[in-house]
């Protein structure tokens, strides 16, 4: 790792990240803004300063396998008071797809899990349909009764909904996924 005209010169893997995400983290220089303001820090391994430094010393292993990208909340706290405008939570994103794609996920099992069922819940329906989600998820997990109490309580407030409810644009949601595949393979 060099330092050149006020950038920080990345090992290859750190470059890939950079290109392939369109993130310049090689901006960063630890200010600490991001993993002060976030709030769930308290359960990450990493806080997202360190996890971008240990991006920038090129340790991929260590990068993909911890538990922090899957703890992010997707928030954009850190984004927002980066004073370098590293979007740090589409970072995240990105280093999550990273680890499905090539089978690193150790850490915190379940939330790729959640994540794809997420997904898949949004392509299917255009937004997301608890009720439909949390039933696949579960028997993805084939946990079937840990939520059962707190959903029936979902359910009988109002807050779980029978059906998804429709949205006008559901194929520009579609043709989102399918340029988002089609960037993935290249």
């Amino acid at each position: 790792m060099q330092i050149q005209g006020g950038l920080i010169r990345v090992p290859a893997w750190g470059a890939e990240v950079e290109a392939a995400s369109g993130i310049r983290i090689s901006a960063c220089y630890q200010c600490k803004k991001c993993s002060n303001g976030c709030p769930v820090v308290y359960a990450m391994d990493f806080q997202p300063n360190r996890l971008i430094r240990m991006i920038q010393l090129g340790l991929k292993e260590d990068v993909l396998r911890s538990a922090t990208i899957w703890v992010c909340a997707s928030c954009e706290t850190c984004s927002t008071r980066c004073p370098n405008d590293i979007d740090i939570a589409a970072l995240m994103d990105h280093l999550r797809q990273a680890a499905i794609r090539e089978g690193k996920v150790e850490k915190e099992k379940n939330t790729p899990l959640f994540h794809q069922t997420f997904l898949s819940s949004i392509r299917r329906n255009g937004r997301v349909h608890e009720l439909m989600m949390i039933g696949e998820y579960r028997l993805k997990t084939k946990d079937f009764l840990s939520d059962l109490r707190l959903g029936w309580e979902m359910f009988r407030r109002g807050r779980l909904k029978l059906f998804p409810a429709g949205v006008k644009s559901k194929g520009e949601i579609e043709e989102i996924f399918k340029r988002s595949e089609e960037e993935e393979r290249r």
